[in-house]
């Protein structure tokens, strides 16, 4: 089973390395001329690491071709490659919740033993546990994790000033502050913007709603619980409210959409990813700074099942079809090595590092101090299930995608949507 130990407490998290240095393989380039295919996703801890990678050749001698790819194209992309044994790939990452159906099907290996052999890279104890332990599945570690992050909610200060509006601490607090800057402004600025993409994108932030009401995606017996009472408040609230107040093509928003025009300016609140913050705070991209406030997500009910933050970690992971285990294995280690988070935060605007050093280290804080407090309060809440971590979480969470998708489009009402959402999830869990 997954070990699913949270994040660490502030004062655990006060461990920092007085200095650091530069890190050299056993031999001159045991792995000279080794050639690695990498998939990754497209997120600013891939742009940091890919701008990394002649220092990596420079150290041991392998060529990484890394492959980028959208967020909600990967899961399927890799699947398919791993399914069909092609050995196409030597490392992929992905959210952990993929991980037991990942290792159940023998699409991963272990990383134990190869990473004994380079402590210069490994450490760790560098890393935050909560986010390295939801990589150890009985008691051996599958991947190392390259980025974390929690949800939280995000609103313009000066707008809120402006018209009046207290920080949102329920979701009705959010409907109504949306619907009174949407139409003070006369939809010049969009009440709110959230993801409203079909599949993982869509279906992430929608968790939010979902485990805020008082709701889960699966019950005591493992089989999906959707469409409740709970279930169904969730998706018809977060519906109305982006159709209501939200922007224009809402229901095509991913990640990207998403933050784009929140940092432009031209939403009044968004709920996201924390990783989000560093974009808002980034003078060079943003026309926000210093005008965010950050806030947990709201929890609606006294009684929720779950926290209504994530507990998001993307990893790195060994393929059991790759021909370079060990050169691949030094790979992610490098990629994850404090030492590679901490250039990566002066490169890009990379907040879910995953090294205790980078983020309790003082550029951490200059650069992100807006939201620091609210983040570390987000991830240490944050909700180890908020995606559901099933063999079947791929099944899973594209058929709730689909039901989302069709509630936002106008086409079903959300009890309908999330009934058929059930079977077809159920079906999935039973095969």
């Amino acid at each position: 089973m997954l070990n699913r130990r949270i994040f660490m407490t502030a004062s655990a998290a006060a461990t920092i390395f007085a200095c650091l240095s530069a890190p050299v393989l056993a031999q001159d380039k045991p792995f000279d001329g080794v050639q690695l295919s990498v998939l990754m996703e497209g997120h600013p801890t891939t742009d940091a690491i890919q701008k990394l990678l002649p220092e990596f050749k420079t150290v041991t001698g392998i060529d990484v071709a890394l492959e980028v790819v959208p967020e909600q194209d990967i899961t399927a992309k890799m699947l398919l490659e791993l399914s069909s044994k092609s050995g196409r790939y030597d490392v992929v990452q992905n959210n952990i919740i993929y991980v037991p159906g990942f290792v159940k099907n023998g699409y991963i290996v272990p990383l134990d033993e190869h990473l004994t052999k380079y402590p210069q890279f490994f450490d760790k104890a560098d890393f935050v546990p909560g986010y390295f332990n939801t990589n150890v599945v009985d008691g051996k570690v599958y991947g190392l994790p390259v980025y974390g992050e929690s949800t939280f909610l995000m609103y313009r200060k000066d707008l809120f000033e402006q018209y009046g509006l207290a920080e949102p601490k329920t979701f009705d607090d959010i409907e109504k502050a949306a619907k009174t800057i949407s139409e003070k402004t006369n939809k010049e600025i969009a009440g709110i913007t959230m993801r409203g993409r079909q599949g993982i994108e869509g279906v992430y932030v929608w968790a939010a709603y979902l485990w805020g009401m008082g709701g889960s995606f699966l019950d005591e017996n493992g089989k999906s619980n959707l469409a409740t009472p709970e279930g169904t408040k969730a998706l018809d609230d977060f519906a109305r409210v982006l159709k209501s107040y939200g922007p224009v093509g809402v229901a095509n928003f991913g990640w990207e959409e998403n933050r784009l025009l929140f940092q432009q300016g031209k939403a009044a609140m968004t709920l996201d990813a924390t990783v989000n913050g560093a974009y808002n705070e980034d003078p060079a991209a943003s026309s926000v700074v210093g005008k965010v406030g950050y806030v947990p997500v709201p929890v609606q009910t006294q009684s929720p099942k779950g926290g209504s933050s994530s507990l998001a970690v993307h990893s790195l992971y060994v393929t059991a079809d790759s021909q370079n285990a060990e050169a691949a294995a030094l790979f992610a280690a490098w990629a994850t090595a404090k030492e590679q988070q901490l250039k990566s935060m002066a490169s890009d605007p990379n907040s879910g590092v995953t090294s205790l050093t980078a983020l309790n280290g003082e550029s951490f804080s200059k650069r992100y101090g807006a939201f620091k407090e609210a983040m570390i309060t987000a991830i240490n809440q944050g909700n180890p299930q908020y995606l559901p971590t099933i063999e079947q979480a791929n099944e899973v969470i594209n058929n709730t995608g689909i039901a989302v998708s069709k509630v936002i489009a106008g086409t079903a009402t959300a009890a309908d949507a999330l009934k058929e959402a059930d079977q077809a999830n159920n079906a999935a869990i039973g095969r």
